[in-house]
């Protein structure tokens, strides 16, 4: 297989694997991988996956690789409170929840950083369409939920400051009634707790 064959073949995939091109062409040698890269015509994200170097990367496109490189996985944590314009900074890494056990990838693209939930919480993640493709991302609330539930020390206004969430976004946008049924579907005490003190903290504006 020649490179442009290739190229015209998979133009349409933002991430491709080896295991792609062999449906192709059964035979194909891991060395042309190798080669392409050397000429850049492609980069490796991380073992088993390229992309086509002149890929125009966005966000978007990093929590689509982010899903596919590390499977089951959701966009959550900081980076999905970051989407949703809850918390003023910049997030440099693409933090994920998965059901595997909690890993880290550094690539020529950005860090991505999966963090464990038990399989009962892998729930709450809505499907984002975007140029005929899609990513999966919590929602608001569900990635609300599942930052406290990973950083169980936040527990007092203190803490709650610390994380210079914007309340007036929270108190517009957050649906209070599936925030409450996500909630009971974790059933604990502590997280329950924890999340109705927050709520009342984001209540002060």
């Amino acid at each position: 297989m020649k490179y442009i064959e290739l190229k015209n073949t998979l133009k349409d995939f933002t991430l491709f694997s080896l295991n792609d091109i062999r449906k192709i062409e059964f035979n194909f040698f891991r060395s042309r991988l190798n080669e392409w890269q050397g000429k850049r015509f492609i980069k490796k994200i991380i073992n088993g996956y390229y992309i086509f170097s002149d890929l125009n990367v966005n966000d978007h496109v990093l929590f689509e690789i982010a899903n596919r490189i590390y499977s089951p996985s959701y966009i959550s944590f900081e980076m999905a409170l970051s989407y949703y314009h809850l918390i003023p900074e910049s997030v440099y890494k693409i933090t994920s929840a998965s059901t595997r056990k909690t890993s880290k990838f550094t690539t020529p693209l950005a860090q991505f950083h999966y963090r464990t939930i038990a399989p009962k919480f892998y729930f709450g993640y809505e499907i984002i369409e975007y140029n005929s493709k899609h990513f999966k991302i919590a929602s608001m609330e569900k990635a609300l939920l599942d930052f406290f539930y990973i950083n169980n020390h936040l527990n007092n206004k203190t803490d709650f400051e610390s994380l210079r969430i914007k309340k007036d976004i929270i108190n517009a946008k957050i649906n209070k009634k599936q925030l409450g049924e996500f909630l009971g579907r974790f059933n604990k005490k502590s997280l329950t707790r924890r999340i109705n003190s927050f709520m009342e903290y984001v209540k002060d504006v």
